[in-house]
């Protein structure tokens, strides 16, 4: 009896689960409050045995807390910040992982016509021209920079009483925007998974421009060698198998997909 129960100990030591080392993750608060990461981060430890411990902030924040070696890897969505990040030897690489897209919310009444743009631009436009309420994140987050190029591309500077910048996270600026019945950007995922909606409607999709891609970057070893090297290396790979396609693409609300796994294999 003594033998078989030694074997099971030992057994059980073998497994994945009795690791159970941490991984400190930063992501963005679009990717925590769509629910995603509720349903991958118990996968990832029953798979691995990593326990990912996540850090939710703005992508602008992500990359800060990579830059000062505070985290073992990024989970965010601004490709020309990361690629930045790369360059400057914070991360050894950008993983694309997974996308959806960002869309124009608004007073179901839509007294700007934004529902009526062609391009996001446009609707962006239309809402400054008549000043309606619009909540910016205001956070240097992935869709506080997406929604700043827009701004830009349709040539209006926003600022006046109509724009108000709450420097909050995806779900805080929805809830302000409920409150307040106005317009904002976000992205489809937590939106969708939103609870308050109050009269709020989606009123603009389907522009290419509001493409929204998420990738991984594990934090450079070289320059922080406290770092989890190995564990990040690992949860991407899972983070780009089958399993993890199944579920991302699997995750619906309301019946509708949340997010689109498009990671490629390694060259």
């Amino acid at each position: 009896m003594k033998h078989l129960m030694a074997a099971a100990l030992a057994a059980l030591l073998m497994t994945p689960l009795a690791r159970a080392e941490d991984l400190k993750l930063a992501v963005t608060t679009s990717f925590h409050n769509s629910g995603l990461a509720d349903v991958l981060l118990p996968e990832i430890k029953a798979d691995t045995g990593i326990n990912v411990q996540l850090l939710v902030v703005g992508t602008g924040q992500a990359l800060r807390l990579g830059e000062a070696g505070d985290v073992d890897a990024i989970l965010v969505h601004a490709k020309a910040a990361e690629e930045a990040f790369v360059a400057g030897g914070n991360g050894t690489h950008r993983r694309e992982i997974m996308y959806n897209d960002f869309v124009v919310v608004g007073p179901s009444d839509d007294p700007a016509g934004a529902a009526n743009a062609a391009m996001a631009t446009d609707a962006l436009g239309a809402i400054a021209a008549v000043e309606a309420p619009f909540v910016s994140r205001g956070d240097d987050s992935g869709t506080h920079k997406k929604e700043l190029s827009l701004w830009a591309a349709a040539d209006v500077n926003p600022e006046g009483e109509w724009y108000r910048a709450v420097g909050a996270g995806m779900g805080a600026a929805l809830n302000t925007a409920a409150g307040m019945n106005a317009y904002i950007l976000a992205d489809r995922a937590s939106w969708l998974n939103f609870g308050n909606k109050g009269d709020l409607a989606l009123l603009f999709a389907g522009d290419p421009v509001l493409f929204n891609q998420y990738a991984f970057l594990p934090v450079n070893p070289q320059k922080h060698a406290h770092v989890k090297a190995d564990l990040a290396v690992e949860l991407e790979e899972w983070l780009t198998s089958a399993r993890a396609a199944e579920l991302i693409d699997g995750y619906r609300v309301a019946g509708e997909q949340l997010f689109t796994f498009n990671a490629k294999p390694n060259s």
